[in-house]
């Protein structure tokens, strides 16, 4: 299945994921200068008034940006909503969305119907992340555009299957956008997603150690520092299984090979769940690609990196194929 328009001229088959607390308008406007599609968590932008000066500011500068480069145009945005019950904010923020008609919805924590059709109504997509074959089809027939796999060493909330065998299940029924998730930070696994059946790399940890990330120095140097073996994967933090890094589990005085398990029924995305340390904040996300990360990079160098990679990748591949 042909991409819709405009996610069909990207410079890099990337979807920069959205990031709770550390993806902020300007990590999104630098993500989409650089030809990949930036995007943020609607509650990210609090109060919620400020959604609407979000949607505002990266509208601006991504027009004048490819007024400016008409022959590097930007890559466009996109917002994620959690349709989680516990999000109050959902409606306001889906009309805020449709009054600047976000190109891209990414939907988490549910399959909603009604914001399916709200998005498709004003001529966006939607992308909503999924964890198996059963999630996936509901969520197709319930109107969604295409599905985010989230395989097992995403950062944040993940599944336990591997991408070989998730990807596998849904293109067996499904042809239409999907976008990889799990452990992708170079360019070479960019290509592996692609050659598994995804038309995107999902990527989202090496965002965390860039300039325009608002994340805590500290943080950015974890995810420099960190390797696959210091990922722990817990649900003690929201309710919901995730992936996060072994070291900010240690500064906040637990021990992160004898965590308790903790009550699903209690899940509040970002609330800390039966955790006094607050998930994304005093505990962070990342997956297990960050032994990829080794320095904290602007989100330019690090997509010219990822493409420098890609290609050899790909140029590699060929080689091999002929040979």
């Amino acid at each position: 299945m042909a991409l819709p328009a405009p996610f069909d001229k990207l410079r890099l088959p990337i979807i920069g994921s959205p990031l709770f607390i550390v993806s902020v308008p300007e990590l999104v406007i630098a993500q989409c200068k650089a030809g990949i599609v930036g995007a943020f968590p609607a509650l990210n932008a609090r109060p919620s008034g400020m959604l609407d000066e979000w949607l505002h500011r990266i509208t601006e500068e991504l027009a004048a940006h490819n007024r400016d480069n008409p022959d590097r145009p930007a890559a466009p945005y996109a917002v994620n909503q959690i349709v989680h019950k516990s999000n109050n904010r959902l409606e306001e923020d889906m009309q805020v969305c449709e009054k600047w008609q976000v190109p891209m919805v990414i939907s988490s924590l549910g399959a909603r119907e009604e914001v399916f059709s709200a998005v498709r109504n004003w001529g966006g997509i939607t992308m909503h992340d999924v964890i198996n074959d059963k999630f996936s089809r509901k969520a197709i027939e319930k109107g969604a555009t295409g599905l985010i796999p989230v395989a097992a060493g995403a950062g944040g909330h993940a599944g336990t299957q591997s991408p070989f065998a998730l990807m596998q299940e849904i293109r067996s029924w499904f042809d239409g956008p999907v976008a990889l998730s799990g452990s992708i930070a170079h360019g070479r696994s960019v290509l592996a997603a692609q050659a598994m059946g995804a038309d995107f790399a999902y990527i989202g940890s090496p965002w965390i150690a860039t300039k325009e990330a608002n994340a805590d120095d500290a943080y950015k140097q974890s995810v420099v520092d960190s390797k696959a073996g210091d990922i722990v994967y817990t649900n003690l933090f929201t309710g919901v299984h995730g992936n996060y890094l072994r070291s900010s589990i240690e500064s906040a005085g637990l021990d992160p090979d004898n965590l308790p398990q903790s009550d699903p029924s209690a899940m509040n995305f970002g609330s800390g769940g039966n955790s006094k340390a607050k998930a994304w904040k005093d505990i962070w996300g990342s997956g297990q690609g960050v032994g990829m990360v080794d320095a904290v990079d602007s989100v330019a160098d690090r997509v010219d990196r990822l493409e420098r990679e890609y290609e050899a990748a790909r140029a590699d591949l060929m080689a091999k194929i002929k040979s």
